[in-house]
């Protein structure tokens, strides 16, 4: 059945230009309920619905969040339709599978004495490794990318005299965000050691953070371990710290410093902004604490309780 899974992601790519990430999720979504179904002794052409409630069941099993168990879902439903369209299956599977309902979690958040923190020790190490990560690290939190967003940036997305990044995000769609001082300096100086991450025998690098790896360019793998280590250095739990998390403090820490919500969704990239809206949780017990120091009750209240 591997043929057919790879056909689906080929007509995937084809009629909806997914990247490539999103296709290797879908890929490594439908390896899993093969290998499931096959220590079965089943297929997958000949699963049932009780076969797939009992996937999703260890699914969860495995600690997975709800979002992780939704895509999975989502792939497995895609995949069905495909195969009864090219007539390999009769029956649709997925037709009495429950949808896992989604909690809106509320993301973690590194507040900015941590992040300072981070950016102090990352500012410590000047090696070439310690410059690259410190450059990273600024821009990440100058700019709030998504981490593929980050590790795939060309060299021409960043405009120093201008002061921005144009990004290309999720659909190909481009962006300007902003650049503050710190990161422009970071780049700067990143720039002058960066061929020395360059593959051996190549002189020149399409990426802004060039690797020796598959990709040629910086994996988010590798990223999340070098912030983990400086978390570790800066004695912060390294649990709390990845790239996502510090994406996530970007726009926290704007909206704690008065910036709109529409603002924070363009810098961002996000379509929705029910999607930015999520960050508005922080910023529940800063409204109560304005409340409290300044609503003309409570400060009565507080005069009539001093001695």
């Amino acid at each position: 059945m591997s043929k057919y899974i790879e056909v689906f992601i080929e007509m995937l790519a084809a009629s909806r230009g997914l990247s490539k990430n999103t296709q290797e999720s879908y890929q490594r979504d439908l390896e899993s309920l093969a290998l499931f179904l096959k220590e079965k002794g089943k297929s997958l052409e000949l699963a049932e619905d009780e076969d797939l409630r009992l996937y999703i069941q260890s699914l969860f099993e495995k600690d997975m969040t709800e979002t992780t168990v939704m895509r999975h879902v989502s792939s497995i439903r895609q995949f069905y339709l495909f195969l009864i369209e090219e007539e390999v299956c009769l029956e649709d599977p997925t037709s009495l599978l429950s949808r896992p309902k989604k909690r809106a979690n509320l993301p973690k958040v590194l507040d900015e004495r941590q992040v300072e923190l981070l950016l102090n020790e990352s500012a410590k190490d000047r090696t070439s490794e310690g410059i690259r990560l410190h450059a990273l690290l600024e821009i990440l939190y100058a700019s709030g990318l998504r981490v593929t967003e980050l590790i795939s940036l060309p060299v021409d997305a960043v405009h120093l005299q201008d002061a921005v990044l144009i990004v290309r995000g999720k659909g190909s769609k481009e962006r300007m965000v902003p650049l503050n001082r710190h990161a422009l300096a970071a780049i700067e100086a990143y720039k002058k050691i960066r061929e020395e991450f360059l593959p051996k025998g190549r002189k020149a690098s399409a990426f802004l953070f060039p690797s020796y790896g598959k990709s040629g360019c910086l994996t988010r793998q590798r990223l999340g371990q070098l912030l983990k280590v400086l978390a570790l250095q800066a004695g912060i739990d390294a649990k709390k710290v990845s790239p996502h998390v510090v994406r996530h403090a970007f726009a926290t820490h704007l909206l704690n410093g008065g910036a709109d919500l529409i603002s924070v969704q363009m810098i961002l990239g996000h379509s929705d902004i029910s999607t930015t809206q999520i960050y508005t949780h922080v910023m529940h017990q800063k409204l109560i604490d304005v409340v409290e120091q300044c609503h003309p009750l409570s400060l009565k209240k507080k005069i009539e309780s001093k001695p």
